[in-house]
């Protein structure tokens, strides 16, 4: 079965080599101009509205042996455009035939559904055979993406307001479906089955008629296309795939649309070379101009493009543009299997984005639609709150940029009983205050075997684990500080000690664990005499010698907190604060000089202050609650202070 070209269809590949020039003349859904090269960055008149298709240009398909490219290090010193610096905030939007089951384990992408399925996750499979039926295959959701309820106006006005300079849409995620009508998926794109529109197109037109950019993602590998099907063909067999398909559609849809950000995806199985990124990523720049910029997804070799941290923004960068790449939730698309909790309150929100525009970078926020269209009124009244911060906080954000220190960080940490030490938090803290990346946690007690005898224990731990038994190391797997390799799992190192226990003692235990960026989990196993391999039950581990009954280990979690962030703006420095203080606001930063002007942002007058103890005091005690500017996080502005340091 294919799974690209919909319901049952297979497809007819085009020859390798295309003609010289491909026209793609499409329908038009009334008698009103495309968007061209000339007009898509233009202000469109609101009379206006876009055509099912966009004209193409001539579509070079693979380097001959006598074309020439930049060198990486040409690519790489080419500057990033200034707009993408300054624009700090973009939202991305995951979108396709995997939004009609719109489902997946609560801590899983709803994208890779098509993935599950082939996989034989029993969740995924047993959902779509008891709703859909027992002969229902992925093709059979296209015509089921209906799209009847999208308004690309209606969202480009919901983005605007949400404070966004720039819009990233999923034009093909890993199931090859496209959203556009690409020659290269006949029945397996937007305007063939479903919604019998060019989604790509119309999007396009209505984010540019409201003044922002338009970026585009594209999967450069596909999980079923029957020239490669990428995790389960060898993946140095892509190469006809690249050639005869990839390559002419990537040019084909960069022609038509000419996107302001590109971001590629899917590349981690094979190397920069074997995807021809240096000439894609030339060839890209050559067709939209200075304005172009590519991310950091390209392949092995490639160290190009703004970085692209997935639910983590625990990186600093000032020479390299960065945004967190996240979801409001913890799927990128629609998952209506997720719990409310998986949601990002307001004010979580807001201080994730402003800590990340503190150290250099910006956002990418996801949005995932329904198959209809709509976008959940939760994620609309997210982003429109975060609209509103931005409405008064604006001016510490736009065109900002990192102060000689990036923050203000403090301790914070709680301690609870665990059962046992058997966790796979994914992306999510293991609990408040203490954030989800960077954490440690210490649990302590005594384990009682129930046989006497040599015991082996194991750990799997993402990222480190240390294990003491009677005040012997009998697992070390603490690794080296360093990031994690971003959107694919790493395989967690298994290492193993013994040690002879009796049945009789109780023998105290300590377990270390610490978490770096992205992924953490932690799972402590023993086997021993007459005893299969397994975690360490609840019934072996005590809090007490004292005690009977086994009750788990006690664990103190703890990990920094940011409290304050820190930018700055032509000469003024900002100080955005996440809780409102009783009284004064203590900035740890150098004495202002004599006469120096301090106010709130959203607040007209000045604030008084007062300096001890090399600490910067400003009085807030004076501001009635009913005056207070907005929520969830304010912004102290001292005008030209950065500029006189």
């Amino acid at each position: 079965m294919d799974y690209r070209h919909g319901h049952r269809c297979r497809r007819n590949f085009l020859p390798a080599i295309l003609p010289l020039l491909l026209l793609m003349i499409l329908p038009l859904a009334c008698p009103r101009r495309a968007v061209t090269q000339e007009t898509s960055q233009e202000t469109v008149s609101a009379q206006e509205a876009p055509a099912v298709g966009f004209p193409l240009q001539e579509i070079p398909t693979a380097a001959t042996p006598e074309q020439e490219f930049p060198s990486w290090d040409e690519l790489r010193n080419r500057p990033y455009p200034q707009w993408f610096r300054d624009a700090k905030l973009g939202i991305f939007v995951h979108w396709g035939v995997y939004s009609v089951p719109a489902f997946s384990g609560k801590e899983e992408y709803g994208e890779w559904f098509l993935r599950g399925l082939q996989e034989g996750d029993s969740l995924r499979t047993g959902f779509m055979r008891e709703h859909f039926g027992e002969d229902f295959e992925y093709p059979d959701f296209a015509p089921l993406f209906k799209a009847e309820l999208f308004d690309a106006d209606e969202w480009a006005e919901i983005f605007r307001r949400a404070g966004a300079r720039y819009v990233v849409l999923v034009s093909k995620h890993h199931d090859g479906y496209a959203l556009w009508p690409s020659e290269y998926s006949p029945g397996w794109n937007s305007l063939e089955v479903g919604p019998k529109r060019n989604l790509v197109g119309e999007l396009t037109f209505a984010v540019r008629k409201a003044g922002l950019r338009m970026g585009l993602y594209y999967s450069l590998a596909e999980w079923n296309n029957p020239l490669h099907r990428w995790y389960t063909d060898p993946p140095d067999s892509i190469g006809p795939y690249v050639e005869q398909y990839m390559i002419p559609q990537f040019k084909e849809l960069i022609s038509a649309y000419k996107p302001s950000v590109l971001f590629s995806d899917g590349e981690w199985l094979n190397s920069a070379e074997q995807w021809h990124a240096r000439e894609l990523i030339d060839w890209y720049f050559d067709t939209v101009g200075p304005e172009a910029i590519v991310n950091d997804r390209w392949g092995a070799g490639s160290n190009i493009g703004f970085l692209t941290p997935e639910y983590s923004a625990g990186i600093e960068s000032v020479e390299r543009p960065w945004v967190e790449v996240r979801g409001l939730g913890r799927s990128f698309a629609l998952n209506r299997n997720e719990d409310l909790e998986a949601y990002m309150t307001p004010q979580e929100l807001v201080k994730r984005f402003a800590t990340a525009v503190a150290s250099g970078g910006g956002m990418i926020l996801n949005v995932g639609p329904k198959a209809d269209g709509q976008i959940p009124l939760l994620q609309q009244e997210r982003l429109t709150q975060l609209g509103q911060w931005l409405d008064v906080n604006w001016e510490a954000i736009y065109d900002s940029r990192p102060w000689t220190k990036t923050g203000e960080d403090r301790e914070v940490s709680f301690e609870r009983i665990d059962p046992a030490v058997n966790f796979d938090w994914v992306r999510n803290t293991p609990g408040a205050p203490v954030k989800e990346d960077r954490f440690q946690v210490v649990w302590s007690g005594f384990l009682q075997p129930r046989s006497t005898g040599r015991h082996f224990f194991e750990a799997e731990a993402d990222d480190g684990v240390r294990v003491w038994v009677n005040e012997r190391l009998v697992v070390d797997q603490w690794g080296e500080e360093g990031p994690e390799a971003e959107g694919v799992p790493g395989v967690p190192e298994a290492l193993d000690g013994s040690i002879r226990l009796s049945a009789e003692r109780k023998y105290p235990i300590r377990v270390e664990y610490r978490e770096n960026i992205q992924n953490a989990s932690v799972r402590l196993y023993w086997s021993g005499p007459r005893m299969e391999r397994e975690v360490i039950p609840q019934s072996a581990l005590f809090t007490s010698t004292r005690r009977s009954a086994g009750n788990g280990l006690a664990g103190v979690y703890s990990s920094l907190e940011r409290y304050l962030a820190y930018t700055q703006r032509e000469g003024n420095l900002y100080a955005i604060f996440f809780e409102w203080p009783d009284g004064e606001l203590a900035l740890p930063i150098p004495p202002p000089r004599a006469g120096q002007r301090i106010g709130l942002l959203g607040l007209d007058g000045d604030l008084p202050w007062r300096v001890e103890a090399d600490t910067v005091y400003v009085d807030l005690s004076g501001i009635p609650y009913r005056e207070i500017p907005g929520s969830w996080a304010w912004t102290i502005i001292l005008e030209g202070y950065a500029g006189d340091l």
